[in-house]
């Protein structure tokens, strides 16, 4: 691997697939009413927002996943750093 630091765009891809799949991990594409990722990354500060709305019958909670769906992003880019 080279010693080069990733660039933010590929900070901010890398978080937002994590996120995204685990999202889709826990539920079907095809369910979820709405599925929002939101990833910023400035000045060396990574900023994740993951909104869920699964259907009403959903075994998974929603803001449970969100927030696992935060932290795999947060993970991922800590990988890219490594």
């Amino acid at each position: 691997m080279s010693d080069a630091e990733p660039t933010d765009e590929e900070v901010v891809e890398t978080a937002s697939a994590a996120a995204e799949g685990l999202v889709l991990d826990r539920y079907k594409q095809s369910e979820l009413t709405d599925l929002d990722v939101t990833v910023t990354f400035e000045d060396g500060v990574l900023e994740v927002d993951v909104y869920v709305n699964p259907p009403d019958d959903a075994d998974a909670d929603a803001e449970e996943v969100a927030d696992e769906a935060a932290r795999a992003a947060h993970d991922a880019v800590e990988e890219l750093f490594d």
